[in-house]
């Protein structure tokens, strides 16, 4: 499996204008429920938010991976949002976050199995500094996906 054959472009929102993560959560999970991977953003939002105080998803370099079992999933997806600044996220280098790569992941374990083989391929790609430059650098879903190539 290659990150490429798991970005769904119709998920992939670039320069955008959020000023806050619950800007970013609302932003992607309302495309998230547009294209039919989850049934209810307000529950979806709020999984996410049960699994942040769990601990920080921000991994450095301006880079998030939120992600939380919901109930609210209806298949396995991956959002990614790149914002045209900084936004305040508890993070390991205590920078904010500029792209945010979120998972919706189902309650049932086979979801739950599906979701760790994602993670860890964009946490690999993610480690490497020139993914992360062009991922901040992304204009276009094109882009993103060329960054994860």
């Amino acid at each position: 499996m290659e990150i490429t054959d798991i970005i769904d472009r119709n998920l992939v929102l670039t320069q955008l204008n959020c000023r806050s993560k619950d800007d970013i959560f609302q932003t992607l999970s309302q495309v998230l429920k547009k294209e039919n991977y989850i049934s209810d953003t307000e529950n979806f939002i709020n999984d996410l938010y049960i699994r942040e105080a769990e601990g920080q998803t921000g991994i450095g370099h301006y880079i998030a991976i939120p992600h939380s079992k919901s109930s609210s999933v209806k298949k396995v997806g991956v959002a990614i949002g790149i914002n045209q600044w900084e936004i305040p996220w508890e993070t390991n280098d205590g920078k904010g976050v500029r792209a945010v790569v979120l998972f919706a992941v189902g309650s049932d374990s086979e979801g739950a199995k599906e979701h760790l083989k994602r993670l860890a391929l964009f946490a690999r790609k993610l480690g490497r500094d020139e993914v992360v430059e062009s991922l901040l650098a992304a204009k276009s879903p094109a882009d993103v996906i060329a960054a994860f190539a």
